[in-house]
Order: structure tokens, then sequence, then C-alpha cells
């Protein structure tokens, strides 16, 4: 359904090592930077960039919105918030732990970027046999 994901961050350097750390911890090699000062991750098929404006105006966050990346374990969920809390992140909503909705249970983790931009990842756990 999506060809890629793209944030505005206002401070490419200091993004580009939130991500580099979160993203690692999923699994995707650190991003690398194109002449244009983007900042590009891909991993399993899906591209993640970071970039400044084209307009100019300083980047904000989607107010509602939210970015989620997929884990394989609770264990990778943990250490991706650990990781981003280590590198300019912010701790936002409950910690990480299941929460029972409509898909399921799902062990979820959140934070802030240090663009501002709301992140997740996110552990579908199994449904009991």
């Amino acid at each position: 359904m999506f060809s890629h994901v793209m944030l505005g961050a206002n401070d490419i350097a200091a993004s580009k090592a939130f991500y580099d750390a979160t993203l690692g911890t999923l699994g995707a090699r650190a991003g690398s930077v194109d002449p244009k000062g983007r900042a590009f991750y891909m991993h399993n098929g899906g591209i993640f960039m970071l970039s400044k404006p084209i307009d100019g105006q300083p980047a904000c966050h989607a107010n509602g919105g939210t970015i989620g990346f997929a884990a394989d374990s609770p264990e990778m969920v943990d250490a991706w918030h650990a990781a981003g809390l280590a590198h300019g992140g912010t701790a936002i909503e409950d910690p990480p732990g299941i929460r029972e909705n409509a898909f399921g249970a799902l062990y979820l983790a959140y934070l802030r970027d240090p663009a501002g931009n709301k992140v997740c990842a996110m552990y579908r756990v199994p449904k009991a046999s």
C-alpha cells in the first residue's frame, strides 16, 4: 500500500542519530544521507526518509499522526524504546507493554523523536491456541 514514509526534521543529524539507534534495534542499517541532506533507510522492503521541509518552514509533528515500526519480539520493542530515549527521544503515553484492542494483543512502545514526531514500535502477540 505504501511506497515510502518521509518525516520532516529540523536537525537531520539529531534525527538521524535517533533513527540509526532505534531502527538499528529492528535490524535496519544506519541511514545514508544524499547530496540534498536527506537521510534514507531501507529495510524489509520499506523505505523511510527524513528531510528538512521543502517549503523552508520549520518541521512540525502531525497532531494525531503516528508512524509505526514492526518488531519481531517484545524484547525488540523494549530495545527500540531504550535506544530512542538514549538518543534524544521522549517517552510518551503508557510505558512499553501489551495493549488489547480490536486487532488482538499488541506489545507497543511510543516515543517522540527529536523533531517531535510520534513514533511507535509494535509486536503483534500471537493468539493463544
